[in-house]
């Protein structure tokens, strides 16, 4: 911002400053000029008057050399712009140095870190398996001792419905207790059922009768043409 060290490659933009407040003195005091100014009687509103005029000047002395034309040498024709589009070949100049910013505060492309592209340790980018080779083991290792090898059980299997669809799982309970009634319950032979005439004044009695329904077809015998 500002035209004081700006820089010269990128375009400035216009740039205004405040004066100070003027003193409250000049709204009570005159101080323009009185009628001093010269007025030319020949301009008018539309300009100066179209009244021709002459002047008459000594004449010129003249010299020992009156005409010093110059010579063929004197002009520089290269240096004229081209003519009619004509063709001109490539010209080049050359400027001095451009002076060191020192009020530039833009970091330079060493002053960033860029994380590393290798590994598993970056959090935005997919990265594929990785190995490292170490040195060889001492005698009585895997590769001398099949013993102490680790076999398939050492390794832990990881569960596939981490990386798969989870399938439906059962499990097995133990039996379940069938609900029944442990009080004590009277048997057949506790019923006294010949002591009903403690109650009643006779024992029931029942008789077999012909249903009859609503329903069925009277039984017609006579039948008349």
């Amino acid at each position: 911002m500002g035209y004081i060290n700006h820089d010269y490659t990128k375009p400035s933009s216009p740039a205004y400053s405040f004066h100070r407040r003027m003193s409250s003195k000049m709204l009570f005091e005159d101080s323009s000029p009185g009628p001093r100014y010269h007025v030319d009687s020949k301009i008018t509103r539309f300009g100066r008057d179209g009244t021709p005029s002459y002047s008459m000047l000594g004449r010129k002395k003249v010299g020992a050399h009156p005409f010093q034309t110059p010579g063929p040498g004197s002009y520089s024709p290269e240096k004229a712009p081209p003519l009619n589009w004509h063709r001109r070949p490539p010209s080049y100049t050359m400027a001095f140095r451009t002076r060191y910013r020192s009020v530039d505060t833009v970091p330079a492309p060493n002053c960033y870190t860029l994380p590393n592209l290798l590994g598993s340790c970056i959090p935005n980018k997919p990265s594929s398996a990785s190995y490292s080779m170490s040195r060889r083991m001492k005698l009585g290792s895997p590769s001398e001792d099949l013993a102490t090898t680790p076999g398939p059980a050492h390794y832990s299997r990881t569960d596939p419905s981490i990386y798969m669809n989870r399938q439906p799982s059962f499990s097995i309970q133990s039996r379940h207790n069938i609900p029944s009634d442990t009080t004590c319950k009277p048997g057949p032979g506790t019923h006294c059922p010949e002591k009903v005439t403690v109650h009643l004044p006779r024992p029931p009695s029942f008789t077999m009768g012909v249903r009859h329904s609503e329903f069925v077809t009277p039984l017609v015998i006579d039948l008349t043409d």
